[in-house]
């Protein structure tokens, strides 16, 4: 039940942060800057309470909402929640089924049908109107039944891959005691508050939420306390900048004053850039000021994406088609047989025909169903129309650690400057991370990993935190400020830093050297260079430890302070390849894909790693070479080679764009706050669940296991689904287009109609039901091979191609019916008629073998069980349907048996001329460079996220 749900994840995964749903569409973001930030966003009530909150102590607002600077208990946020609901935005509910239904229904091709059938029944033909009215109810119901089943199923996916925010909550003791104190005067010891890890939709006004890099805030907020804490609002007021957040409190401000101008407000489905943070939920769900938006910006029109704008192309086209053949079937039996109402009943008859009202069933069961089989790889689509996408990935953009490595990161070896082991360098890196409150990264996890370390520097009695310096990515180094003992002699602060080995030179002067500071002149500074490459030559990752001791004159510390360093020395940390890499490098190039390294680690370490595991790093291009290249120049380099090192965040965008530019097809892979650029501006994002919540809400895909052997065998399956899509439509294609010109020949030529309206419709039902079971297909394994992308010319070339092949035998079936069974007068017609109903089934139904593989179909290729069950059971009800007693219902007769002599011959000429167009086709396109597998139509989807 829980895999069936993912078919509806994509929704309700981009409806529980609604950011991602609205703002990836410019459309709706220039009508979202356009009308509500310029405008009035909030209700006066809700605008007030933020401005309030702003303007507000935070003792006064933490009394106010019911909390204190130790957060709610469980108990007290449960009867909050009860009061204000979930926090979640209006729409993240599921509709109503009624609803629902609707929505299933209300497509371009159940319209039509609908409205052929009103005139159908206007003109009392009630028999076409219930065979009409079945084709509606078959593709709705099979599409509702489906969706429905999953929509029971998403919360429980939800938990796979959804956001958590880190919440500060007091226990049962903790909120006893805190009664006791206020309600009878009683001193008591309660425990501390414990800080949970909470799924967003569970906060309330009141909760104390703990914020660092890479967090999505999840509500409305007001800060408590904030230390370099920059935000990134773009998505609501489009500056590209990170804001810088306060925790001081504003004075009243003019009337004019919007709560977007505050700065010690922070609203929800923003992220944190860099620093860290404490504040206070004053506003969820629909309350906050995204959740007011959201409810504005639903009623807006949404752009298609490029997924959609392809099927509605094809849609479109097969429409375009009707509009002009439906007439001319019109006209020529109205004025050859002389029966309007008769002329127009067929004509009506023929746009059913040509309507792919299966279309949007087909779609939406291959596009679940191909997820469901990604989640059994443990791949999770948040948004369906991304596996199109996938499938068509021909360049994977990725990061080193934790894709071409085992991402276990080990403490190696802590040495000075010259590569000499030194402990005291060990305690000085673990001083930094033990005491910084920001994004903890696995080199930090690696260091606080030596146990022995906290009694052995008494970190409890003999340092206490004064201030840190926030990790960013453009500094790429952190600093905490400790001190000692003040009854210790010599009381200091020291000024810890720890980061990237050029990044932490650039602030040193000094260099420590067998218990002295010397001088790093140029000399120096070669060696202690030359140290860190013989590490970094050993597959070792180098972090740099630096500090500097100073007078204990100022509590709060700032970037200017990182100056006049001393470098300390090295930790460098191992991260092994994993074993799967090289077979999984193997296999992405096998299914034409390749692989581009894009990392922020030194080059000398990401060489050696890409040497492991077969990658070709004799050029490893750097950031600092790229800032200096032209898009021209840069699009050249791209080309050439496959690993990047030491890139900024601002590097992996642009690489991705100029990679898109040039015509590929770009997936970037990353788990981290500076990958989220990249992820956002790549054709198809692909994050893990361990990520950053930012990175998770940037991208399209999800593994749940960080693996590149994992997302080859996803692109696989990406491939699958696209190729069933791409079945059915060119089937449907193909299909129309010659029943339509064999009707437009036998029209001009016959006395009579050369099959009934309601024959029509059935035999057109009964071929809608044969490719119910398309995608549940099998895809020979050269389809899957390369990628596949959407081909506006692709549709119609092939309607061109086999459209005219169904004909010749309709014709010749004509012939057959006309000379040799003497079918050829209108007391004869139901005998021909019968004929052509059979035929025309028969090798509508074997089309779909023979069209569903470049291979020899039943001998070299195979269908799935379920295509062939549903295949050979409708073209047994087609014959049976003629040759039993319901025959006379539909104005059918028995054939004779000797027309089953001539059909088989003519079904086995029929599937001969087919192989011989497909094998033509493939030459033909193999010789303009084409892909060997036929495709449909469209490129694939660029965004901008």
């Amino acid at each position: 039940m829980v895999l069936a749900g993912i078919e509806k994840l994509h929704a309700r995964l981009l409806r529980r942060n609604a950011l991602g749903r609205h703002f990836r569409s410019l459309a709706v973001w220039d009508a979202f800057h356009r009308h509500e930030v310029q405008g009035h966003a909030l209700s006066d009530t809700q605008s007030q309470r933020l401005l309030a909150a702003a303007r507000a102590e935070p003792a006064q607002l933490l009394a106010e909402l019911g909390s204190s600077p130790d957060g709610l208990s469980p108990q007290r946020a449960a009867a909050v929640r009860r009061r204000v609901g979930a926090n979640v935005v209006a729409h993240d509910q599921a509709p109503p089924w009624w609803q629902h239904l609707w929505h299933c229904y209300a497509n371009p091709f159940s319209l039509l049908l609908t409205l052929l059938a009103a005139v159908s029944a206007a003109t009392q033909d009630t028999q076409a109107t219930a065979v009409i009215g079945a084709m509606v109810l078959l593709s709705t119901g099979m599409r509702f039944v489906q969706e429905r089943r999953s929509n029971h199923a998403a919360d429980a996916l939800k938990a796979l891959v959804g956001n958590r925010a880190s919440v500060r909550r007091r226990s049962l003791a903790h909120e006893a005691a805190a009664e006791a104190r206020e309600g009878f005067g009683v001193t008591l010891h309660p425990h501390a508050p414990q800080v949970q890890e909470l799924p967003m939709h569970e906060l309330v006004p009141g909760d104390i939420v703990l914020l660092s890099a890479g967090d999505m805030v999840p509500a409305d907020l007001r800060v408590l306390s904030a230390k370099d804490l920059f935000v990134s609002q773009a998505a609501m007021t489009g500056e590209s900048l990170p804001v810088e957040k306060f925790a001081h409190t504003h004075a009243g401000d003019g009337p004019g004053s919007q709560p977007l101008e505050m700065d010690n407000l922070l609203f929800m489905g923003t992220n944190v850039v860099s620093g860290a943070g404490q504040a206070v939920v004053v506003a969820t769900g629909g309350h906050s000021f995204f959740g007011a938006l959201a409810q504005k910006l639903t009623a807006q029109e949404r752009t298609p994406t490029a997924f959609q704008a392809g099927v509605n192309r094809v849609s479109w086209l097969l429409v375009r088609f009707m509009l002009v053949m439906v007439p001319l079937v019109f006209l020529i039996n109205g004025l050859t047989k002389g029966d309007w109402l008769e002329a127009l009943l067929f004509a009506l008859s023929v746009a059913v025909g040509l309507t792919p009202e299966m279309l949007p069933m087909i779609v939406t069961s291959t596009l679940a169903k191909g997820a469901v089989a990604l989640s059994r790889k443990r791949v999770i689509v948040k948004r369906l129309d991304a596996i199109q996408n996938f499938g068509a990935m021909n360049v994977l953009c990725t990061d080193k650690t934790g894709t071409l490595t085992q991402d276990h990161i080990v403490l190696q070896r802590h040495t000075d400057a010259w590569g000499r082991d030194d402990d005291a360098v060990l305690a000085l890196a673990y001083l930094n991370s033990h005491y910084q409150t920001g994004l903890k990264n696995l080199l930090d996890v690696a260091v606080l990993e030596h146990a022995h370390l906290p009694q052995q520097l008494g970190i409890d009695t003999r340092y206490r935190k004064i201030d840190e310096i926030p990790f960013d990515f453009q500094r790429r180094r952190m600093s905490v400020v400790v001190s000692e003992d003040e009854q210790r002699d010599g009381h200091h602060h020291e000024l810890i830093c720890k980061g990237a080995l050029e990044e932490v030179l650039a602030v040193c002067t000094q260099v420590w050297r067998d218990g002295a500071a010397q001088p790093l002149q140029a000399a120096t500074l070669a060696e202690v260079q030359a140290a860190a490459a013989a590490l970094n030559a050993q597959g070792l990752r180098v972090v740099a430890v630096a500090m500097k001791e100073v007078p204990p004159t100022q509590q709060v510390y700032g970037v200017a302070d990182e100056s006049a360093l001393t470098l300390m020395g090295y930790v460098a940390f191992l991260d092994p390849p994993k074993e799967s890499t090289a077979p999984a490098l193997a296999a992405l190039r096998a299914h034409g894909i390749a692989v581009k390294i894009l990392t922020g680690d030194n080059e000398r370490v990401t060489a050696k790693i890409c040497h492991d595991v077969g990658l070709p790093a004799q050029a490893v291009l750097l950031g600092a070479q790229i800032e200096a290249m032209s898009d021209a120049e840069l699009t050249q380099a791209t080309a050439t080679h496959q690993v990047f090192a030491k890139l900024s965040p601002a590097h992996k965008e642009r690489i991705v764009r100029n990679l898109r530019q040039a015509g590929n097809v770009v997936g970037f892979m990353g788990d981290g706050i500076n990958d989220a650029p990249a992820l956002r501006a790549a054709d198809i994002g692909i994050s893990v669940d361990s990520a950053v919540d930012i990175a998770k809400e940037a991208a399209d895909i999800i593994l749940l296991e960080k693996s590149l052997m994992v997302l080859d065998q996803g692109v696989v399956e990406g491939r699958r689904t696209f190729a069933n899509m791409r079945k059915y439509i060119q089937m449907t294609a193909s299909s129309n287009f010659g029943n339509v010109f064999s009707v437009l020949v036998a029209s001009a030529f016959l006395p009579f109609l050369p099959m009934l309206p309601l024959q029509l419709l059935v035999q057109n039902l009964l071929y809608d039901v044969s490719q119910t079971a398309i995608p549940f297909d099998d895809v020979d394994a050269e389809v899957l091979a390369a990628p596949q992308h959407w081909d506006a010319e692709a549709i119609g070339r092939f309607m061109r191609w086999f459209g005219p092949v169904s004909s010749v035998f309709d014709i010749a079936t004509f012939a057959l019916m006309w000379f040799v069974f003497a079918a050829n007068t209108p007391a004869a017609q139901s005998l021909f008629q019968s004929g052509w109903f059979v035929e025309g089934l028969l090798s509508q139904t074997l089309i779909v073998h023979m069209i569903r593989t470049r291979r020899i179909p039943f001998v070299q290729s195979r269908a799935s069980w379920p295509l062939l069950a549903t295949t050979a059971a409708v073209m047994a009800a087609g014959v049976a349907l003629v040759m039993g007693p319901l025959a006379a219902e539909f104005r059918l007769q028995a054939l004779p048996l000797a027309y089953f002599a001539w059909l088989l011959p003519m079904l086995l000429a029929y599937a001969g001329l087919v192989q011989g167009v497909k094998w033509l086709m493939a030459w033909r396109d193999g010789a303009q460079g084409r892909s060997a597998a036929p495709s449909c139509a469209m490129p694939a989807a660029r965004r901008d996220r």
